[in-house]
């Protein structure tokens, strides 16, 4: 598309990736152009084929300047999954999401947890509709930063250190963010989530940061669950939570536990988001290489994220038409196996296309 057709529209970097991403991308790809949002696509060929081909993982943008350039060129990037057994440690994965993440200060990670149909649940008592919560992760700090040391490694006396790094700055945007989130969607409850009675100093930030700022929001109820109390009542009663945040580390953990209440990796979706600036959505499952070409990748978490993607740029309406058809797919079982369907990749992003351009 040149750039004279382009105009008025939002841009959008595309990264398909390995494995089931190239599938799944092009699925929500499918459902985006029904849903005749205003965006035009560009292709990166950011993966492994290319790493193995000639040894880089962003050509013209691993730099300070590249990463700047992608801000200034594209309003989100759309990535499918990144991961694939011939690249030893999976450097080009991480040189790329990891890349992105902390170069464009992608600070919050958000994940909505909502179970669209109680089949897809595996708690016996949970009904649809009733789990529809976030989880909002601090993405650019604490024990991730990959900081620490190493001694006597072999001997009697290794030690190893990871060090955990929380600043105030850090903690105070992604917990205000949280709040803003709630109050946005008309959401009522914001809780923080950590373990302050055994890691007092990093925790005993998270405590002070979380209780100033929540006074700056009287109408959003705020409260503090220890993770580990949390981890127990999102398996109990998980239908009390609707907004939650936390640091990097329990957000990894506790997000996946999420998936499982609404079906799976395959239905999740993720953002990665500085507000006002250049975000990055990518669905949450991996790039499973023994999956890949056998259309039997389920579409939904990469739909999904699709619409988070439209709202996140302002187009609420075409997000909304893909909600809708999304929850009619897993009503109808128009899915893949993984959640109780009988259909292909393919057949099943088509359906939920139709019924996008049907709305």
């Amino acid at each position: 598309m040149g750039r004279a057709a382009e105009q008025g529209k939002k841009r959008i970097a595309v990264v398909p990736g390995d494995g089931i991403g190239k599938e799944v991308i092009a699925a929500a790809l499918e459902v985006l152009r029904a849903s005749d949002a205003p965006l035009a696509f560009t292709e990166f060929d950011w993966g492994a084929d290319r790493y193995l081909k000639d040894g880089t993982t962003l050509p013209g943008y691993a730099d300070e300047s590249g990463f700047r350039t992608l801000e200034r060129d594209f309003a989100a990037v759309f990535v499918g999954a990144l991961g694939d057994p011939r690249v030893p440690s999976n450097v080009h994965a991480k040189e790329i999401l990891l890349g992105m993440r902390f170069k464009m200060d992608l600070y919050a990670n958000v994940r909505p947890v909502k179970c669209l149909d109680e089949s897809l649940n595996p708690l016996k008592h949970a009904k649809a509709g009733e789990i529809d919560f976030v989880i909002v992760r601090e993405n650019t700090e604490g024990l991730y930063v990959d900081r620490g040391s190493h001694t006597g490694e072999g001997t009697p006396q290794e030690m190893a250190i990871q060090e955990d790094v929380n600043t105030r700055k850090g903690v105070e945007r992604v917990v205000r963010y949280a709040f803003e989130l709630a109050v946005r969607h008309g959401r009522k409850k914001v809780l923080m989530t950590d373990k302050s009675n055994v890691m007092t100093i990093a925790h005993g930030l998270w405590q002070r940061v979380f209780k100033s700022v929540a006074a700056e929001f009287p109408q959003v109820t705020a409260s503090h669950m220890y993770v580990d109390a949390l981890c127990m009542q999102m398996v109990r009663d998980p239908k009390q939570f609707d907004v939650i945040v936390t640091n990097n580390m329990f957000g990894d953990i506790i997000t996946d536990l999420g998936a499982a209440l609404q079906g799976g990796l395959g239905m999740a979706a993720s953002a990665n988001v500085h507000p006002g600036k250049t975000s990055m959505f990518e669905p949450v499952h991996g790039s499973a290489p023994p999956l890949a070409g056998k259309d039997q990748a389920n579409p939904i978490g990469a739909i999904a994220t699709a619409a988070m993607m439209l709202a996140h740029l302002g187009l609420a309406k075409e997000s909304e038409k893909i909600d809708r058809a999304i929850l009619e797919a897993v009503r109808q079982k128009k899915t893949t196996a993984d959640v109780g369907g009988a259909l292909g990749t393919k057949a099943s992003a088509a359906f939920i296309a139709e019924q996008v351009a049907r709305d």
